[in-house]
């Protein structure tokens, strides 16, 4: 084949070539019998370097494809290449008319969004002002965060976890001893035993301050022992096994992270010391510091927004100060939201956009909006036909936020990975629809 395309090449450039090259002599006066000698020795030499020229382009653009896509690792080309296979093998892209196009969105697998980093969250109309900011802080939530302080001098004996590890309620911590917790550990069992021994004896045998103060006593001796943080199945199996006097094991009282561990082996914390803190996560406090006038349109049970980083959560409301910071002039309100993936952390900064009754619409951030090939937004919106592109209004826009009106609510917005969307929409040739 590419041997016939250089003898087919080569015979057109030497046609043309003597033509030129006749009018040339002519035109400097060379007769015929000059012409006959000189124009072989001249045309074969310029045929031959536009041959060779030739050849080494073909070789060239031969080999540009496997090398130039080899080197392609993309993310996005990996899974156009999937798409468009998959077109293929449904008739798309092999000839389909425009009309197959415009009554089916663009469809792809688990797979494909995976790759793209398509997320897709339902529309909801907002009431949020993109310029009633205030800035604000991720802190623990106080009411699922626990320390643990043991009410008695203890000592360190062992440690079976490492800071940041998430940990499930009843799971051990630490073993923890001393000559303070074998005392209160002593105690109880004595306590207990007196107790069980005055209410098998009859109310004729004992008088009944002798039992209430039997009772009193147990009592007493049992609370010390769950103020050293031991449970109930660690206290009843401690009355029944004397021979575990000394030490116990302290465990977690909530599924959450280990955090602030400053328990190390053998070292002695009086009584009262913190040894470690539990958290969990996937509730978090949002602090934030907002100005009187910012204030008036606060009200504790509403919603706001919160954004922290590229993500944007709903938060309520749980409370406010109503006392202004004496140096600040601003006034605390604390806000309560979910963080089921722990995608956040407490000690984190955020921004917080107030409740706006006025303004209404959804707030998106810039990754799901992208311009259409009008000019106009648009975002994408997926259904059972797949994803779809639909224009919309965008009103005000403020520090990577959009407030969009156009939307039904209800609807599955895509949030990330509208740019892939749009390049498979312009490749394709997919309608917009304005509904």
């Amino acid at each position: 084949m590419g041997t016939r395309v250089m003898k087919t090449v080569t015979n057109r450039c030497n046609t043309e070539l003597n033509s030129r090259f006749n009018s040339r002599f002519k035109s400097i006066g060379m007769d015929m019998n000059t012409q006959a000698v000189a124009a072989p020795f001249y045309l074969s030499a310029l045929a031959r370097g536009i041959s060779l020229a030739f050849l080494m382009t073909l070789t060239a653009v031969a080999g540009f494809p496997s090398t130039a896509f080899a080197a392609e690792g993309h993310d996005q080309v990996a899974v156009t290449a999937k798409v468009q296979a998959e077109d293929d093998g449904h008739g798309h892209g092999q000839g389909a008319g425009e009309e197959s196009q415009e009554e089916h969105g663009l469809k792809l697998t688990a797979e494909q969004q995976a790759l793209a980093g398509i997320e897709v969250t339902q529309v909801s109309e907002e009431t949020f002002s993109l310029e009633a900011v205030a800035m604000a802080t991720l802190v623990v939530d106080r009411d699922r965060t626990m320390t643990l302080a043991p009410q008695l001098d203890v000592r360190v004996l062992a440690r079976h976890v490492v800071p940041g590890q998430e940990v499930s309620k009843g799971d051990p911590l630490l073993t923890l001893g001393g000559v303070a917790v074998a005392q209160a550990q002593a105690d109880y069992i004595n306590a207990a035993a007196e107790w069980s021994r005055v209410k098998r004896m009859g109310k004729s045998a004992v008088s009944a301050s002798r039992r209430l103060q039997a009772q009193v006593d147990a009592e007493l001796k049992r609370a010390i022992l769950e103020a050293m943080k031991m449970t109930s199945a660690q206290i009843a199996t401690l009355a029944s096994s004397p021979d575990t006097i000394g030490s116990y094991r302290l465990l977690a009282p909530i599924d959450g992270r280990v955090q602030q561990d400053l328990a190390m082996l053998g070292q002695v914390f009086s009584s009262g010391t913190a040894l470690m803190q539990l958290t969990d996560e996937s509730h978090l406090w949002v602090e934030a510091q907002v100005t009187p006038a910012q204030s008036e349109s606060i009200s504790v049970g509403s919603e706001a927004l919160v954004r922290v980083g590229d993500r944007s959560i709903k938060a309520n409301i749980i409370g406010r100060s109503h006392e202004l910071n004496s140096v600040t002039r601003t006034e605390q309100i604390l806000l309560s939201l979910e963080n089921p993936g722990h995608g956040i952390h407490a000690g984190q900064f955020a921004e917080l956009y107030l409740p706006n009754a006025i303004q209404g619409g959804v707030i998106l951030p810039d990754a799901a909006l992208t311009r259409g090939g009008d000019g106009d937004w648009q975002v994408f919106i997926q259904d059972e036909d797949g994803f779809e592109a639909v224009e919309v209004e965008v009103v005000e826009r403020q520090r990577g936020m959009n407030l969009v009106r156009g939307l039904t609510p209800g609807s599955n917005l895509v949030i990330s990975g509208a740019f892939f969307l749009a390049s498979e929409q312009a490749k394709s040739g997919f309608a917009i629809h304005n509904h």
